[in-house]
């Protein structure tokens, strides 16, 4: 168990309806996005990030230019991506544009690297899907040295080789915070402790404590590889409001209509009330409710896998802004104590 919490939200800046029940362009999206994280840095969320798709349905292509104008309207709260797809980008711009981004927040960028759980970056950038694995592979061992202070030196199949590579701007003070996002596989994990990064789990369904296997294997390969500790996070969905009944009629339309667009593209059945009740109840992986359930549900979880971290997608399908607001001010202000006293004592 980690001696401290941090308590985070993510969105992908889903595309949301006005008052009058139209969607919403993409730029007032972005703009609501950047409103969204002053507000979680006013009521003392640790960490807030935002996740890179290329679809219609997600307003977010470039976290780090969100993060920089979230950056100067924000004081202590870290910034990061939720995920950066590493596969189908530069890792050596992908390094430049986020240690750009921690001078400009003194100090708070991060960054999760991933393969990405939507496909559309690979066709849309040039890259073959059967070389799902390789190119991040590749690209991820070059983004580790790319870590470390001085020149790199590096050569793999995915781009030209590095000799003595200075690259600009360094990081100001210590080292750019990176972590690896997996969605739930063997291979994933012990990638992540053989480089020595952080672990961040997607679990976006079913019980979290299906997860322990990969939090040992993660621990375990750590330990055999010689690499020290390092923090585990999950990745979940979740809405608070008042109560519990308020928090599921007001997630449960929006929740619906999302998982069913996604699933059918994905051959998935339509999302059922009886299938949000059960990730809504004790052992799913939804968070919603009142602070006091979703307080209770997260410290479960934190137990149950030693994690230092939870970051909370308060954003879902169409939820209005508004709606978002109210769940991170609830967040900031009752629940993340609520959870520190629960796991903490």
């Amino acid at each position: 168990m980690a001696e401290t919490f941090q308590l985070g939200v993510d969105t992908f800046g889903d595309v949301t309806l006005s008052a009058d029940g139209q969607p919403l362009s993409q730029a007032q999206v972005l703009r609501n996005v950047v409103e969204e994280a002053v507000i979680a840095d006013q009521v003392g969320l640790d960490a807030f990030g935002v996740g890179e798709h290329h679809r219609p349905d997600f307003a977010i292509s470039t976290p780090e230019v969100v993060l920089a104008a979230i950056a100067v309207r924000t004081k202590r709260i870290l910034l990061g991506s939720a995920v950066t797809v590493l596969s189908t980008d530069e890792p050596v711009r992908v390094f430049q544009r986020f240690s750009t981004l921690d001078a400009l927040s003194n100090g708070r960028a991060e960054v999760i690297l991933g393969r990405g759980s939507f496909t559309e970056s690979y066709p849309l950038f040039g890259y073959d899907l059967s070389d799902y694995n390789e190119l991040f592979e590749d690209k991820l061992r070059l983004f580790v040295e790319l870590l470390k202070p001085g020149g790199v030196t590096w050569s793999g199949s995915t781009r030209p080789p590095l000799q003595g590579q200075v690259i600009y701007p360094p990081v100001e003070n210590g080292t750019l915070r990176a972590w690896v996002g997996v969605g739930g596989s063997p291979e994933s994990v012990v990638r992540a402790a053989r480089y020595g990064l952080p672990l961040t789990l997607a679990i976006i369904g079913g019980s979290p404590e299906r997860f322990k296997p990969f939090v040992d294997l993660y621990r375990q390969s750590l330990q055999q590889l010689g690499q020290p500790e390092r923090p585990i996070a999950v990745h979940s969905p979740g809405h608070v409001a008042a109560t519990d009944e308020l928090a599921k009629e007001q997630l449960w339309p929006h929740y619906q209509a999302m998982f069913t667009r996604i699933g059918r593209e994905r051959g998935w059945p339509p999302t059922t009330r009886e299938q949000f009740e059960r990730e809504a109840g004790p052992q799913g992986a939804l968070c919603v409710g009142s602070p006091e359930t979703v307080a209770t549900k997260i410290a479960r979880t934190v137990k149950a896998l030693g994690l230092a971290r939870v970051n909370v997608k308060y954003s879902a399908g169409t939820l209005p802004h508004d709606l978002m607001v109210r769940s991170i001010e609830l967040l900031g202000t009752a629940v993340a104590s609520r959870v520190r006293e629960l796991v903490l004592g």
